[in-house]
C-alpha cells in the first residue's frame, strides 16, 4: 500500500509540474515571439526563424523561473489533494503532513540536481546558438568584445577607421601581450602596436614596453617606447561587466573549467556568484516546496482557490524581489557575491522550518 501511495504522490506531482512548465512555455513563446518578429521585420526572413529562436530561448528562461514553477506546482497539487479529500485519505493510511511534504520536497531537491547536470547544459547550448544566430543578423554592432580560447578580442569603430585589439589575459585592471591593429575606412592596416602589459583601469590605457610599426606608402617604420597612452571606449570595469551574464555557461562548464575561465579573463567574483546561484538551486526548490506545503496543508477543509492564487502570486513577487535585493547587496560589496546567492535560501528556509513543525502537529 505504501508503494502505491508513494507512486500516486509522485505521478500526480510530476504531472502538475509538467502542466505548469507547459503553461509557462506557451506564455513565454507568445511574449518573446513578438520581440523576435520586431527584430526581423525588416529582414527577408520567414516566420520560422523567429519561432525557432523563441523556442530555443524559452527553456533557459524557464530554468531561471524554475523555483517559482515548483512553488506554483506544489500549491496546485496540494490544493487538489485537499479539495478532493485525497489528503484526508492519505492521513488515514498513515501519511502525515510531514511525510507528504518530505516526499515532495526531496523529489524537488533531486529534480534540482537533475536540472543542473542534465538540463542546464542543454539550455546553455541553446542560448549560445540563439545569441550567435541573432548576432549574425544584427546590423547595428559598432563595437564588439569577445573572450574565447584565444584570449580577449575587441573591435572599435574610430572616426577615421577601425581598431582591433587582442590580448592573452585580462586580470586586475591589466592586459598582457596586447596587439593593437589600427585600420583605415577600407580596412587597410595603418599601424600595429605591441605591448607586454597594459593598464586599462580607465579609458586612457597605459601601455608598457611598446613596439609600434607604422605603414605608409608600403613602407614600415618601427619605433620602440617604454610607455605610451591610447584612448579606448572600454575600461576594465566595462569589459568585465559584459560577461556577467552566464546564460551561455552551464553548471558543468563552471565546475570543470573554473580555472580556465579565470585565465580567459572572466571575473572571479561573478564566476563564484554564478556557481553558488546554481548550487543553491536544489535547496531553493526544496524550501519552495516547503513554503507551498505550509500555505496549503494547515487545514483539511475545502477552500476557495482564488485566495491561494493571490497569496501565491504575492509570495512569488516577494521572493523574487528579495533575491534581487540580496544580489544588489552583493554587487555593492555589502556582502560577498557568493553569500548573496545563499541568503534567500537560508532566510526562507528558516521560516519554512518553523512552519513545517506547525503543520506537522495538525
Amino acid at each position: 500500500m505504501n508503494k502505491i501511495l508513494f507512486k500516486y504522490l509522485l505521478s500526480g506531482f510530476f504531472k502538475t509540474i509538467f502542466k505548469v512548465i507547459l503553461i509557462f512555455y506557451c506564455f513565454g513563446i507568445i511574449l518573446n515571439l513578438f520581440e523576435e518578429i520586431e527584430f526581423f521585420k525588416n529582414l527577408d526572413k520567414s516566420i520560422i526563424l523567429p519561432l525557432t529562436l523563441t523556442a530555443l530561448y524559452i527553456p533557459s528562461m524557464i530554468v531561471k523561473l524554475i523555483p517559482f514553477i515548483f512553488f506554483i506546482s506544489s500549491m496546485w497539487f496540494l490544493l487538489q489533494l485537499r479539495n478532493s479529500r485525497d489528503l484526508l485519505a492519505l492521513k488515514v493510511f498513515g501519511y502525515s503532513n510531514f511525510r507528504i511534504f518530505l516526499t515532495l520536497a526531496l523529489t524537488s531537491f533531486t529534480l534540482g540536481w537533475l536540472i543542473l547536470v542534465a538540463i542546464n547544459p542543454i539550455t546553455s547550448v541553446m542560448v549560445k546558438y540563439y545569441e550567435q544566430t541573432k548576432s549574425t543578423y544584427s546590423r547595428d554592432i559598432d563595437h564588439l568584445v569577445s573572450i574565447n580560447k584565444n584570449g580577449l578580442w575587441i573591435k572599435e569603430n574610430l572616426d577615421n577607421g577601425f581598431r582591433i585589439i587582442s590580448a592573452d589575459k585580462t586580470r586586475n585592471n591589466f592586459l598582457t601581450n596586447v596587439f593593437i591593429f589600427n585600420l583605415d575606412e577600407n580596412y587597410v592596416l595603418k599601424e600595429k602596436i605591441y605591448s607586454e602589459k597594459a593598464d586599462i583601469s580607465n579609458k586612457n590605457w597605459a601601455l608598457n614596453n611598446v613596439r609600434v610599426v607604422s605603414f605608409e606608402e608600403g613602407l614600415a617604420k618601427e619605433t620602440i617606447s617604454s610607455d605610451i597612452k591610447i584612448f579606448s571606449k572600454y575600461d576594465y570595469e566595462q569589459i568585465t561587466s559584459l560577461f556577467k551574464n552566464f546564460d551561455t555557461m552551464s553548471f558543468l562548464d563552471l565546475v570543470l573549467d573554473y580555472k580556465k575561465l579565470q585565465n580567459k579573463g572572466y571575473n572571479k567574483a561573478y564566476l563564484d556568484q554564478s556557481l553558488n546561484s546554481m548550487l543553491s538551486l536544489p535547496f531553493f526548490l526544496f524550501i519552495m516546496t516547503a513554503l507551498a506545503s505550509i500555505l496549503t496543508m494547515n487545514t483539511l477543509k475545502k477552500s476557495n482557490n482564488f485566495m491561494f492564487i493571490v497569496v501565491g502570486i504575492i509570495a512569488c513577487v516577494g521572493i523574487f524581489y528579495f533575491k534581487d535585493l540580496s544580489l544588489a547587496l552583493g554587487q555593492t560589496n555589502r556582502i560577498s557575491l557568493s553569500l548573496s546567492a545563499w541568503v534567500p535560501v537560508f532566510t526562507i528556509g528558516l521560516f519554512s522550518a518553523i512552519g513545517i513543525l506547525q503543520i506537522n502537529e495538525k
